[in-house]
């Protein structure tokens, strides 16, 4: 992930395509975890990853001689980034004991906002134009489209879980907000995501005990693939290119392309589960396809 700090204004092919296979990959990581959460506790699930994660990381910067220790004025910002991506993460888990994958999916994706709201107040060549809302706000309205017949009926319950998905989000924004707004900017990307899934790995294991998990290692062989899966892909590869692309493009150009995630979710339910093909899915696909056009606009 080395190459030039130049940074640009727009999302050019090679920064489409990247998100695009990130996206991709994100939707169907919703399929992996729902295959596993019933095997592997939740919390201990994101232990394992993030702990995986971090070793992986930790040989990829051996390997590229990328420096993770080296004095440089980014620890103060680069602990709260990750703090901030362990709350997420743990957020996340814990809504999903509370509400539906759904429901929480459309909560978590309000982080766009979060980073079109603040963002531009401490960088202003991040500041969206009135036709970049409404793509941003169209595209975030087909999402919620897609999920619509989940939202039906709420139970105290599910508002609950909601409630916490919704913090999902904006912990996921103010943590895009601390990298962009930081020394962070400037690190590696490599040493960007360390922050974050390190702290993630001290953190999530201390929640899984707190919550009472039960700890095993003896799972089957799907469930290893699913973990397997969502360290190698998920937490190391697709997140380093993330960050690269944190500190070569607009964070709030890139943000509207993260409602592509949970269409893709459903598209892979479509494909992989058998769930049936909706007209509110097809709307959601060309909503969201539209809002991002408009949002990614010169």
């Amino acid at each position: 992930m080395s190459g030039p700090a130049a940074r640009k204004d727009h999302l050019d092919r090679l920064a489409i395509t990247l998100l695009l296979a990130c996206c991709a990959f994100w939707g169907f990581q919703q399929i992996l975890i729902k295959s596993t959460v019933d095997e592997v506790p939740p919390l201990w699930q994101a232990s394992l990853r993030f702990v995986g994660a971090t070793a992986l990381l930790w040989l990829w910067c051996r390997w590229r001689g990328v420096s993770l220790f080296q004095r440089d004025g980014t620890l103060l910002a680069g602990l709260l980034a990750g703090l901030l991506f362990a709350g997420e993460f743990a957020c996340i888990y814990i809504g999903l004991q509370y509400t539906t994958a759904s429901r929480l999916t459309v909560f978590l994706y309000t982080s766009p906002f979060v980073v079109a709201l603040l963002l531009p107040r401490f960088v202003p060549g991040e500041r969206l134009r009135t036709v970049q809302w409404v793509g941003l706000g169209m595209a975030f309205a087909s999402v919620a489209l897609a999920f619509g017949e989940g939202f039906a009926r709420s139970t105290p319950t599910q508002l609950m879980g909601d409630a916490i998905a919704l913090a999902a989000g904006i912990l996921w924004g103010l943590t895009t907000l601390v990298i962009r707004t930081t020394a962070l900017a400037q690190a590696s990307a490599e040493k960007t995501l360390f922050y974050q899934v390190a702290v993630t790995a001290v953190a999530a294991p201390l929640l899984s005990l707190a919550l009472g998990e039960t700890w095993r290692l003896d799972y089957s062989a799907l469930a290893w693939g699913s973990i397997g899966l969502q360290t190698v892909v998920g937490a190391f590869a697709s997140y380093l290119v993330w960050m690269w692309l944190l500190r070569h493009y607009p964070a709030t150009r890139m943000s509207s392309f993260v409602f592509l995630t949970p269409v893709f979710a459903l598209l892979f339910g479509v494909g992989l589960l058998g769930e049936p093909l909706t007209l509110a899915l097809l709307l959601a696909l060309g909503g969201v396809a539209a809002g991002i056009v408009l949002v990614n606009r010169r």
